[in-house]
């Protein structure tokens, strides 16, 4: 047996493949979003100027996206300090984008198996090749432009480690167009309104478009499935959304970026207890309040259109995750 790359890892799974003998369109939205994803289809190599100048002592993204912005740490620091600071926190947000991208390639590519109809199928087919195009993406942008790549954090990891091993379509559908894909609609439109770096921002739209065709799936596909859940799948269903969504949004730390900055152990721990209090207060950094109000909204409204919002699931949303439900519906 060939052996895997080194740093790659191995991830089990258990899952029937549904291997389809009529292939005629049934769910005619379904086929609608495969011929638009046809349609839509770009090119990395060629859709993108990769020529186009980047100075590295101005960053990637935007200050105010950095957790010490705002700071007596960033206060202390001089300008090459700062864009430095810049380089090395846009190399971790972005790589954890990288990851992610990836771990989308390996999930589409079950889904195309296990899915029930040929529409489904069709469609996933050309998730996967947009999930293929922003890891390739990704993988040029941090190669190439901030020169870094950090590992995937351990709660990325987790998530997906999940999903891949998990054979119930829907919660991968859950987990990746539901959750994940709203996740990555808001981020992306959060990138490519204020990243520094033309080329970012470019990249983040041309991403951005392929991304809502993605939640444009989990809102077609996974409805009927929730109506025909008993209590027991209903619960399992509900417990895994709460899991997903608390892993999601309070997300990973850029622990490693600070450290090959030349941040000490004290200074981290006091760097992530004032991250904590801004997720808490109505003080939010600017991630969080150019993204809380986007994503929060978008997610409420998705969830209740698939049938998954239930009185527990608001009740865990607002107490557990800080969600406000009755003001995310009301905006929709």
């Amino acid at each position: 047996m060939e052996e895997i790359p080194d740093g790659a890892r191995t991830v089990h799974t258990d899952y029937d493949t549904v291997y389809l003998r009529d292939h005629e369109p049934e769910a005619h939205d379904l086929r609608r979003l495969y011929e638009n994803a046809k349609r839509d289809q770009w090119n990395v190599s060629t859709d993108i100027d990769w020529k186009q100048p980047v100075d590295l002592d101005e960053g990637f993204v935007a200050d105010g996206l950095i957790d010490i912005h705002g700071t007596k740490f960033w206060d202390k620091m001089n300008n090459k300090e700062k864009g430095e600071m810049n380089r090395l926190f846009s190399a971790w947000r972005l790589s954890q984008l990288f990851h992610g991208e990836h771990g989308a390639v390996l999930v589409c590519g079950q889904l195309a198996n296990v899915l029930p109809s040929a529409d489904s199928k069709y469609f996933m087919a050309t998730q996967v090749m947009d999930e293929a195009r922003h890891t390739e993406f990704f993988q040029r942008y941090l190669g190439e432009r901030v020169g870094k790549v950090y590992e995937q954090a351990p709660v990325g990891r987790e998530l997906f480690d999940y999903i891949l091993a998990d054979p119930r379509w829907y919660i991968k559908t859950i987990g990746l167009q539901l959750v994940g894909e709203t996740f990555a609609v808001a981020l992306f439109k959060m990138l490519s309104d204020t990243a520094k770096d033309e080329l970012l921002r470019y990249g983040c739209k041309m991403i951005l478009r392929d991304e809502a065709r993605h939640m444009g799936f989990g809102m077609l596909s996974l409805p009927e499935q929730v109506k025909e859940m008993d209590a027991q799948e209903r619960q399992e269903m509900e417990e895994f959304t709460i899991y997903f969504l608390r892993n999601t949004l309070t997300g990973g730390f850029p622990k490693e970026a600070y450290l090959d900055m030349g941040f000490n152990k004290a200074d981290i721990k006091e760097i992530r207890d004032l991250r904590k209090e801004k997720a808490q207060s109505a003080d939010f950094a600017m991630f969080r309040s150019l993204f809380k109000k986007e994503m929060h909204t978008t997610l409420v409204n998705n969830l209740h259109k698939c049938g998954v919002l239930s009185e527990s699931m608001k009740a865990s949303l607002e107490q557990e995750l800080r969600v406000n439900v009755s003001e995310a519906l009301a905006a929709d």
